[in-house]
């Protein structure tokens, strides 16, 4: 009896000093996260809200030590040593917090929703665009290639041009490796489209193919990611509001009682 008259006192001082910092600690987080703030950069506050959300159970966890400690230091005094009115109770604003906290991440779910929607439409419209520049590219180069199919005699200066250049990079060792293969992927075109002018066509459909299919598999990747990371901070986001709320309206209609 004599030990827990002894520690119980210091339980309850030590739950209320552990949740008076955990809340102060992340709310000066939050403050640091916030600098420097960026309202209208999308990609800025989707980022900001998914930090807030995954730190906002640390919050929650410190009212509740800070509520348990008053509990106990009350449980042992019998109630005689709580404040006189409610602004000197740490309770009531550690509870005024906590439904701030709610309205907050209440307010955070359609904020995020609507940022994860622009960036991902961003997203998808910086895939279309590639896929487009690669297609054009495409396009160019066999509109080359066909005008030099068409034209024996320039295709002829092509190849010996590009034979020289081939050799004459061989020997001096300076060109760059990438550069050397590209031009000997270019010879080897040529050759085989000499040989069957008529695969040009289909060589184009096969790669305009493949870039439409990878443009598909990446947008259904954004828009994956999109909905996962909608998903997950949104229903955190809810659970937190949700919890925040109760906290708060219950412990200060208790208080109050």
């Amino acid at each position: 009896m004599k030990s827990s008259s002894i520690y119980s006192p210091f339980t309850a001082l030590s739950l209320k000093i552990v949740g008076l910092i955990m809340i102060v600690s992340s709310l000066l987080d939050y403050i640091i996260l916030a600098i420097p703030f960026k309202a209208l950069d999308e990609a800025w506050m989707a980022n900001f809200t998914t930090q807030i959300v995954d730190r906002g159970i640390i919050p929650m966890v410190g009212i509740a030590l800070l509520l348990a400690g008053y509990w106990i230091g009350s449980s042992l005094s019998g109630g005689s040593s709580e404040p006189r009115s409610l602004v000197q109770d740490l309770r009531f604003w550690a509870l005024i917090l906590s439904s701030i906290l709610g309205l907050i991440f209440l307010l955070l779910i359609p904020l995020y929703a609507r940022n994860i929607q622009v960036q991902s439409t961003k997203a998808l419209q910086r895939i279309d665009e590639q896929a487009k520049v690669a297609e054009t590219q495409l396009e160019s180069q066999a509109q080359q290639f066909d005008a030099l199919l068409k034209n024996p005699d320039q295709l002829g200066q092509v190849e010996q041009r590009l034979t020289q250049q081939l050799q004459a990079a061989t020997q001096s060792g300076q060109v760059p490796p990438e550069q050397l293969a590209q031009a000997q992927d270019f010879m080897q075109q040529l050759e085989a489209l000499k040989k069957n002018p008529k695969a040009l066509t289909q060589r184009v459909a096969e790669r305009q193919t493949e870039i439409r299919s990878k443009q598909l598999e990446a947008k259904n990747q954004a828009q994956t990611e999109a909905l996962k990371l909608g998903i997950r901070t949104g229903l955190s986001s809810l659970l937190l509001a949700i919890g925040y709320s109760l906290i708060g309206w219950m412990g200060l209609r208790s208080l109050g009682n």
